[in-house]
This record gives C-alpha cells, structure tokens and sequence, in this order.
C-alpha cells in the first residue's frame, strides 16, 4: 500500500468510526482541519504525509467523549495502523501527535514537539476560532446542557488540566477560557495570519452578545 492508498484507506476509516460524532467533533471537523492543515503546510518544511495522518487521526477518540481517558485516541491510531502495516517511527509520531495537539487548559505543558505537530495544533486551532468555532462552542454547550451565558459566574483563567476537563461553566465562559487565547498560541506564520481575522470575528459576536444581552441593541 502506496502513502496515497493509505490516506484513502485512513479517510474511510475515520468516516466511518466518527459517523455518530457529536457535530463539532464528527468527521467534517476532521476535514476541515486536514483542509487547514495542508493549507499551512504549503509555507512550512513538513512531513506532508505525517501532516495528513495526523490530521485524519487527531480526533479519532476525542477524551471528552471517554470519560477523560486520553489514552484511547493514540490506543485506536496504533491498532488501525498497525492494521495497515505501517512502520512503528510513524506510527510513535502520530501518537505523539494525538496526546499533545488539544489545548487541555491553560496549565497543561505539552511533551513532544515536531514540525507537524506545530502545523495540526494550528490546523485544530484555527476551526476553534471565528464562526466556525462559535458554532461548535454553542454545540458543544447544547451538547452538555450548559448555560449559555450567567453574568454571574465569571470565567476562571487559572483553571488547572482537571478543573478545565471538569468544568460545567456557561458556554460564553469558554470564549475567555481557550478560544481568545488561541491567537498567541500559534506556532506558523500562516497560522497566525489566519487566526487574526476569525479572532476579531469572535470579538465583534462577543460585543454584539453582550449588546442584546443587555437590551442594548
């Protein structure tokens, strides 16, 4: 099996495993991240194989959806690869890849680096941000019943790893919790430029939120 067939053959298996995915983590956002992905690579000195495999694997069993445990993702990644006869180097990367390209909260210190892995954390990022990343975040608060906003509960910026998997805040909370931090968080140039202008968006919704919130506008 040629690199090519491989991506063919990991595309069919991510779709199918993420078929009943809750919407902001089902296959399109697998899609539109390794749409990113190979968008940010063009301007990068990348593995564009690696890139690809991450991508389609990153979320293949995202820990929110399992109780927390975080060794499930890498866990099905190595079965199906192994599966397809691919050599163990890559297949430790795309671990790799998978345990440290989510935020986890503003405490968590990644530990492994790779050029790929700064291209996909953008990739995963940049579909966090703008009006694709407010639509997922009031998805995902829809999806856990949470409020959508409570001028009474403050968002917590010191949260550890745990507090921030644990958290039951209101979904505007999350804005100032992760999804305003990830501007400076890029590692590319392109990566930047393009979370820039889904930043300001989300300001902009921010401001007009709180407008009609108010009785404002």
């Amino acid at each position: 099996m040629n690199k090519q067939q491989l991506i063919s053959a990991t595309e069919t298996f991510v779709k199918t495993t993420l078929k009943n995915a809750e919407g902001g983590h089902d296959w399109f956002h697998i899609l539109r991240v390794w749409n990113n992905a190979k968008l940010i690579s063009k301007q990068e000195n990348v593995d564009g194989f690696i890139v690809e495999l991450g991508a389609l694997l990153h979320d293949i069993a995202d820990s929110k959806f399992h109780d927390g445990d975080e060794t499930i993702g890498p866990k099905i990644a190595r079965e199906f690869l192994e599966s397809q006869f691919v050599e163990n180097s890559v297949i430790v990367h795309i671990e790799n890849i998978i345990s440290n390209i989510s935020y986890k909260g503003g405490n968590f210190k990644q530990n492994f680096t790779s050029p790929e892995l700064d291209v996909l954390q953008d990739a995963d990022r940049l579909d966090a941000l703008g009006a694709v990343g407010i639509a997922r975040c009031f998805n995902y608060g829809g999806f856990k019943n949470r409020q959508l906003y409570n001028p009474a509960i403050p968002p917590n910026l010191t949260m550890t790893k745990e507090e921030y998997k644990n958290s039951k805040a209101p979904t505007i909370n999350h804005f100032y919790e992760k999804l305003l931090l990830l501007k400076d968080k890029m590692n590319t140039k392109t990566g930047r430029r393009l979370a820039e202008e889904r930043h300001l968006y989300m300001e902009q919704f921010l401001t007009q939120f709180y407008n009609e919130w108010d009785g404002e506008k």
